[in-house]
């Protein structure tokens, strides 16, 4: 082989290596990333879902909720299923199953993935037993004390609202917010054209001609 052509095998190897590399950095989107509306887009779903989810468990039981939602996946699926089956028996085509490349999709979890994963929460668990053990143990008698006075506290919370409401009230909260940052933005455009239409309509007029010789 001359060295031209296993140079050009070479660099396209690399390049392909690269693209493998960086398209699941591309492409992953971070939970940090959903909280600090990276993707505003992706994050407002997931907030108007988790809110939508939120608002589902606080009327209904989680058995309920789970049901509905399985129920109207299979819904979808099979009325899909059934009108694709209906299309291609009368158009006479044979493409098959509609839903055959997500079925020979490989959605099997690596064992690496899964050991990283584990040992990734190990790290917290492990984390949160020892603070634990330095709390309920009184190592430091001024911090069981802060805990249970924030425990004190929490009990009257939960009086007035359950888990539930504390966490609708963020996920609305984190939603008002972005709303209120779109909002700003479209009235500082808003503004910044009402402005301009005003200095071309006053450049525009005979007085404002006038004015502007005299100075």
């Amino acid at each position: 082989m001359d060295p031209v052509t296993q140079s050009a095998q070479i660099s396209s190897s690399q390049g392909f290596a690269d693209g493998q590399n960086s398209a699941p950095k591309e492409s992953k989107l971070s939970a940090k990333d959903l909280i600090h509306w990276r993707d505003p887009k992706k994050s407002g779903v997931a907030f108007g879902l988790s809110l939508l989810m939120l608002l589902s468990l606080a009327a209904f039981s989680i058995i309920s909720v789970v049901s509905y939602l399985l129920l109207a996946l299979l819904c979808v699926t099979i009325t899909f299923r059934i009108y694709k089956s209906v299309v291609q028996a009368v158009q006479k085509s044979n493409e098959g199953h509609p839903f055959k490349a997500l079925i020979d999709k490989d959605v099997s979890i690596a064992p690496e993935t899964f050991r990283k994963h584990v040992d990734a929460s190990l790290t917290y668990i492990n984390r949160a037993l020892k603070q634990m053990s330095h709390l309920f143990l009184v190592e430091d008698l001024v911090d069981s004390l802060k805990l249970a006075v924030v425990m004190w506290l929490l009990t009257y919370v939960g009086a007035v609202f359950n888990g539930i409401t504390i966490l609708i009230l963020v996920v609305t909260s984190a939603l008002i917010c972005f709303f209120q940052t779109q909002i700003d933005q479209y009235i500082d455009l808003a503004r910044t054209q009402v402005n301009n239409t005003i200095a071309k309509l006053q450049e525009k007029l005979p007085g404002a001609m006038k004015r502007s010789k005299t100075e």
